[in-house]
């Protein structure tokens, strides 16, 4: 039973809420290569080719993320049982790949520059391109923020983690720039890149593990857990839950739990505490695929070969 999202909106909601995101997100992407690439071709600063490099991954991560949320909240078909929700996972995955070869490229060229310092031209127009780069990708980033807040997106989360290390590339970037019109010390550019290099490697690490814990069925925060055992307790009738299991699947989060109740109870009884305790579950986590199995009290015998968590 479930009319999905973990954040406490409907599938049809986050859909929507993700789908606006992504394109925003396109969008600021595709603005800033553009810039970037003007800019770089005309002044040949290294820290604003990295950040170039950076931006132009960030479109194919962009457009990853934009078509990975859309796949993600198909209904289940004939071969997908569960939906599709994986999708953003991979999405993440693919963001985390691009942002190590973008700080694989930004690297090499830095290093480069050390050895052999070349003088950057048209700073002032670097510096410009780098003040619109951080104010659109302030603005993104409070909006995928916002979104978040609802949805709980790995793929959107993905996509933001990435524009977040942007923005601090940007800003060293724009301080090696700015170093270098101060000093007229080349090495300065250089030396940014380097820092920009290191902070995507952090970011792509954190995108990987978040990407790799959503595609390994990592189970739900333990606030979360005791927010759907305690929807489920409110219930007297109901005597213990057991065996309680949760993943997130992109937009939707799948619960299965044992219930304990009187033995003495008919079917119908039964039958009606399932689904009310299904209802309260529902109320709190409307994103929720739910299956409860109900047991007799002090009858209740291990199903399949995962038993209770510890």
């Amino acid at each position: 039973m479930s009319e999905p999202h973990a954040g406490g909106i409907a599938v049809a909601e986050s859909a929507a809420l993700t789908a606006r995101i992504t394109v925003m997100s396109v969008s600021v992407a595709l603005v800033l290569t553009f810039a970037k690439a003007a800019g770089w071709w005309a002044g040949g600063s290294v820290a604003l080719l990295s950040s170039l490099a950076d931006s132009a991954l960030d479109v194919a991560a962009a457009v990853a993320t934009f078509v990975a949320v859309r796949v993600a909240v198909t209904p289940p078909d004939a071969d997908h049982r569960f939906g599709h929700g994986k999708a953003e996972g991979f999405s993440s995955m693919l963001q985390a790949a691009l942002v190590f070869g973008s700080a694989a490229l930004i690297g090499r060229e830095a290093v480069v520059h050390l050895l052999k310092p070349e003088p950057v031209r048209a700073e002032g127009w670097a510096i410009a391109i780098m003040v619109l780069s951080l104010v659109l990708t302030a603005a993104l980033v409070y909006m995928q923020g916002r979104v978040l807040k609802q949805t709980a997106s790995v793929a959107v989360s993905g996509d933001r983690a990435h524009y977040v290390s942007d923005f601090a590339s940007n800003i060293a970037a724009l301080i090696g720039i700015g170093l270098t019109m101060a000093t007229g010390e080349p090495r300065w550019d250089a030396l940014a890149g380097l820092f920009v290099t290191l902070w995507l490697v952090w970011g792509a690490i954190k995108v990987l593990r978040d990407a790799t814990d959503h595609l390994m069925d990592h189970e739900l925060g333990e606030s979360e857990r005791k927010a759907i055992i305690g929807a489920v307790m409110a219930d007297p009738s109901i005597k213990d839950v057991h065996e309680l299991r949760t993943r997130a699947s992109g937009p939707t989060i799948h619960i299965q739990m044992h219930i304990d109740l009187d033995p003495d109870l008919s079917l119908d009884q039964a039958h009606r505490i399932v689904v009310a305790a299904e209802r309260r579950v529902l109320e709190a986590f409307p994103a929720a695929d739910l299956i409860i199995h109900p047991d007799p009290e002090g009858r209740a015998e291990a199903h399949g070969q995962f038993g209770e968590r510890p």
